[in-house]
């Protein structure tokens, strides 16, 4: 008695660790939409937080370009004690004492500043280039925003195809896995040979094979998916089939191009930055120009047992050239222009870029839906061939391999309409992105 009381209680516990880990597996398995998926991979992305920062650092860089419109102001004092005396010969001593007056320390405090009036214009410039640079930046960060959004696509693409895949073998597996009774029952009865037992036990344990490469397959799409979207790792997620939805009409190629050449942020950027580079042109010839300033400032003195200034106010224009720059200056305006027509070559090689992107996503996406068509030929030729196989089988007209490869065949199609309908949408998304309209 004693031990069957023991072996419910071992049952028990066993049965509770079970139920504990399904609800658990239950717990952390979440269905997810694409826009829910899209949504946490922006909210999430490292590159996106980086570009974030970018773009702070470009704004602080233009607030300091344009705080130096703003006057400088500066303070400064200092106590000096003289070890040696010094030797003082003041022109209007007539007290002929000689030697002068004993000196051994002195102190002394300036107060100045000076706002700037004309510098060539550099101020000016620089603060457009910092704009122009703030803006490339943001930009940047809109093109990035862009391509982890066609990434999020193309996984959540991966993880419908590795769930859908387990799900087709799964139903397939239980198919084979019946067909192994009913023969097994025919050939006790002897019905059929053993040979063709075995034939059917072996497909079933491909399948089995099969199953187990989709399951693997399934859970590292569903474990790249959850660190795209900042997820703990073994959380499981199931995609939504209504997500994988084509929206939109497909336009001629030409207004795609059209489209990419006026919108592509990218572009938009590498304009910025050529306008940020003619604008340095002219930056680097402000130094052909002095720099005029308004001055002002306030001087306290004290040198204690010989003289003492205070309210020494000064006020004036300062004026300051470097003769250098007029043998510095040309070297920096050619590397400066050579700067632009870099920019300028760079624009046109991404324009053909650009072109030959959407040629390729265009034909991509066409390829795409005609694989649709034929794989849904396929899926229906596919289940005709296994009726009329079975029908010829039963009625000893076909072998068990002729059986077999029926029902391969019409799984192998199912998996590919599946693929093929997933691999659409991505394709159309594909050519939204290389038009610079997946985000709008």
């Amino acid at each position: 008695m004693k031990h069957k009381l023991t072996t419910v209680a071992t049952f028990l516990a066993v049965l509770y660790l079970v139920s504990i880990q399904t609800v658990k597996a239950q717990d952390s398995t979440r269905k997810i939409t694409l826009k829910e998926a899209i949504d946490l991979s922006i909210a999430n992305s490292h590159l996106l937080k980086n570009n974030k920062a970018k773009i702070d650092e470009s704004i602080a860089a233009t607030k300091e370009a344009t705080e130096r419109k703003l006057p400088d102001f500066s303070v400064s004092a200092s106590y000096l004690y003289l070890p040696v005396r010094p030797q003082i010969n003041l022109k209007s001593d007539t007290s002929g004492g000689g030697g002068g007056p004993k000196i051994s320390q002195a102190m002394y405090g300036i107060v100045s500043a000076s706002l700037p009036l004309f510098a060539g214009g550099k101020i000016k410039y620089g603060i457009e280039s910092s704009k122009y640079l703030e803006q490339a930046a943001k930009l940047d960060a809109d093109d990035n925003r862009e391509a982890i959004t066609l990434n999020t696509i193309n996984a959540y693409s991966n993880l419908y195809k590795a769930q859908a895949a387990v799900a087709l073998v799964k139903d397939n597996l239980g198919q084979s896995n019946q067909r192994v009774k009913d023969f097994t029952n025919l050939e006790k009865n002897g019905l059929v040979a053993r040979n063709d037992l075995l034939k059917v036990a072996l497909q079933s344990s491909n399948t089995e094979l099969t199953l187990l490469d989709a399951e693997s397959n399934y859970t590292l799409a569903s474990v790249n998916m959850a660190l795209m979207l900042g997820l703990p790792e073994h959380t499981i997620l199931s995609a939504d089939s209504a997500s994988l939805q084509q929206t939109g009409t497909v336009k001629p190629i030409e207004e795609y191009e059209a489209l990419a050449l006026q919108g592509r942020k990218d572009i938009g950027a590498l304009t910025l930055r050529k306008k940020d580079a003619e604008v340095n042109i002219k930056y680097v010839k402000a130094d052909y120009y002095p720099s005029i300033a308004l001055t002002a400032g306030y001087i306290a003195l004290d040198v204690p047992g010989f003289v003492t200034v205070t309210n020494a106010v000064n006020i004036g224009v300062g004026v300051k050239y470097s003769l250098s720059s007029l043998w510095k200056t040309k070297s920096k305006i050619a590397q400066a222009e050579a700067r632009v027509q870099q920019l300028s070559a760079n624009q046109d090689m991404l324009n053909d870029n650009i072109r030959l992107q959407i040629n390729q996503a265009y034909q991509a996406y066409l390829l795409s839906n005609k694989k649709i068509e034929v794989y849904k030929k396929a899926v229906e030729q596919a289940a005709e061939n296994y009726r009329i196989t079975k029908n010829k089988y039963d009625n000893a007209l076909a072998t068990t391999t002729d059986l077999l490869d029926a029902d391969v065949a019409q799984l192998q199609t199912r998996l590919n309409v599946t693929n093929a309908t997933a691999d659409a949408v991505v394709a159309y998304n594909k050519l939204l992105q290389t038009a610079g309209l997946l985000n709008n």
